[in-house]
């Protein structure tokens, strides 16, 4: 599947580290091994291109804690996966917050451990990618400085089918279909317009919308495909898609479609009293571009059809939202939106999805039990 797939695995019991080694044995990878924090960060510094690390908490010399928080605090490190390796689920939120990706209990189930780190590690690969594809550009840009307009049209062009096809692998994950990438992109450049942004913006953020969920390529299969509501543990691990959204994404400030969707990723469940995720950010805390994504999301996916539930009635639809004016939504964008709903519909209505193209969509405000 990669070329080369490098794993640092992190615990003071050498057993331990034996078994995952012939547990991971199928994926053909590189098994790095360490006993303590300390000894961790020695192989990082080495400048391995790890591509996940397995992390045990309870170690002497620098426990799994620390260890966390010196990766995630290090500029060369922090987009290297961690997965934390526990013997129980009580300590998940504490290492959450300090930054570790994921958590899997013991004693390991070997197909869980290997999907796991799968797709940590598809998550990585296509942040790296995402960052070589970043310096290919602009080198071209260098060389084609006399075709400089039509190397624009044509940079523009590739960001957004870049954008459309980021947000279907990750749907394709997720079982969505690619008409809802297509519908996300027009409705939210539709409401743009209407709040008066320039057409320049509009269509930046035409381009960068469908990347809002790309991170869910990043959680795992148990929780992202669950045909039911998620339990309280399940939704915290699944709000974390937000931060590998604008992980995968970020460091592009050169290329406003990736960096606007790399906002986009990490704010869309923000809400406008400060209750959402991943920061609590409130009001105008929160980019335009993410209050907008916001809106035209939830509407596409109370509109439209789940396994676990029928596609809601426009009134139904409008209802729910209305109650979420100034709790979940920017009150002036949602006005704005509801008095131009006609405009909505018909998108929608021209983006149908094909019926069997249907696809299960997680939308997190249904999903929470």
């Amino acid at each position: 599947m990669f070329d080369e797939i490098t794993i640092l695995a992190v615990d003071d019991d050498s057993m331990n580290l034996e078994m995952l080694d012939v547990m991971l044995s199928d994926l053909d990878c590189t098994l790095l091994k360490a006993e303590n924090g300390l000894q961790a960060l020695e192989v990082l510094e080495t400048g391995a291109a790890i591509d996940v690390v397995l992390l045990d908490l309870e170690m002497p010399v620098m426990d799994g804690y620390e260890t966390i928080k010196r990766i995630k605090q290090s500029a060369g490190w922090r987009d290297i996966p961690v997965i934390v390796v526990t013997s129980g689920t009580t300590e998940v939120t504490r290492t959450l917050a300090l930054g570790a990706n994921d958590f899997i209990a013991k004693p390991y189930n070997p197909e869980e451990l290997r999907l796991r780190v799968m797709n940590h590690v598809r998550s990585k690969k296509l942040s790296d990618l995402a960052k070589d594809m970043n310096s290919v550009l602009e080198g071209e840009v260098v060389k084609k400085t006399a075709a400089l307009q039509k190397a624009l049209s044509l940079s523009l062009e590739a960001e957004y089918e870049i954008s459309l096809r980021l947000g279907r692998a990750a749907e394709f994950r997720d079982m969505e279909t690619g008409m809802h990438t297509r519908r996300i992109s027009e409705l939210s450049k539709r409401l743009a317009q209407l709040g008066g942004i320039t057409e320049d913006e509009c269509e930046v953020l035409r381009f960068a919308s469908p990347l809002h969920d790309v991170g869910k390529i990043g959680i795992p299969d148990r929780i992202l495909l669950k045909p039911g509501k998620l339990d309280q543990t399940e939704f915290d691990i699944m709000k974390v898609h937000t931060t590998i959204g604008g992980k995968i994404l970020s460091e592009a400030e050169r290329f406003p479609v990736i960096d606007t969707g790399s906002i986009i990723a990490l704010q869309h469940h923000e809400k406008w009293d400060g209750s959402g995720y991943p920061s609590g950010l409130k009001g105008e805390q929160i980019h335009r571009f993410a209050r907008i994504v916001s809106i035209v999301d939830v509407f596409d996916a109370l509109s439209s059809e789940r396994p676990y539930k029928e596609a809601f009635p426009l009134d139904k639809t409008l209802r729910i939202m209305i109650e979420g004016r100034g709790e979940f939504f920017d009150p002036i964008l949602l006005d704005l939106f509801l008095g131009n709903i006609d405009d909505f519909v018909a998108i929608r209505e021209k983006l149908q999805d094909a019926p069997e193209e249907d696809r299960v969509h997680n939308c997190d405000i249904e999903r929470l039990a």
